[in-house]
């Protein structure tokens, strides 16, 4: 099975999660950017508010690439200590990414205020994971904000990612369209795969929400 695009897979996701359809106390919340879309076409067919995490990884001092931690901009989690990294070094690094968040959010948002997930349903969604390693860093940092329930919503993940995500403490639910065994990227399992820019996001988002029906949900 493939997907046309993730509109497509949005569409899919949306239908197992009808049960949350116009729930006054739910919200989707992307993985940028990717997820954005996917997000878009789940919070348009079931009335429901759209969010990004708005998070960035801490990079090893000598390789950015590999993650020892995540930052918001109210809080930030680190994994397991590692040898030959200093406090110093983390704290720089968490100010110099909040500071990339500030940014992000003036460009997302506006003068719009996120929605605050306490006692929150919180659907989180992407297009689709290879690892897990940046949505479960996402699902730790949105556990700290205390929400009712964490469900996790993708189209596409190998067997050994959704093992680590379905295994999470925060997760209540894991929906997951294809498992497939032989994976090798997100993108081959799409039709159509291209990149989602920042002009996007911000379209989406304003979409999504303007075309809230408010009166249903009273917030």
């Amino acid at each position: 099975m493939m997907f046309k695009n993730r509109e497509e897979a949005g569409d899919l996701l949306a239908d197992k999660l009808v049960n949350y359809s116009n729930k006054k106390d739910t919200v989707i919340v992307a993985i940028p950017r990717g997820g954005v879309p996917v997000g878009y076409q789940i919070c348009k067919k079931l009335n429901l508010p759209l969010e990004i995490v708005l998070s960035k990884k801490i990079g090893h001092p000598f390789n950015k690439e590999y993650a020892i931690g995540a930052v918001t901009l109210d809080s930030y989690i680190l994994s397991e200590a590692v040898p030959g990294i200093s406090n110093k070094y983390v704290e720089k690094e968490i100010k110099k990414i909040r500071g990339i968040l500030k940014q992000r959010q003036q460009q997302f948002y506006g003068t719009k205020k996120p929605i605050n997930f306490k006692n929150k349903t919180v659907i989180i969604v992407d297009d689709g994971v290879a690892t897990g390693n940046t949505l479960i860093a996402s699902i730790e940092l949105i556990k700290l904000a205390v929400p009712l329930k964490i469900i996790v919503a993708l189209p596409v993940a190998p067997p050994s990612a959704l093992k680590k995500i379905k295994a999470l403490p925060a997760v209540d639910v894991t929906i997951c369209l294809l498992e497939p065994r032989g994976f090798q990227a997100v993108g081959q399992f799409f039709e159509v795969f291209t990149q989602v820019d920042d002009s996007q996001v911000i379209d989406l988002l304003k979409k999504a929400n303007a075309n809230l029906k408010i009166d249903k949900l009273h917030f």
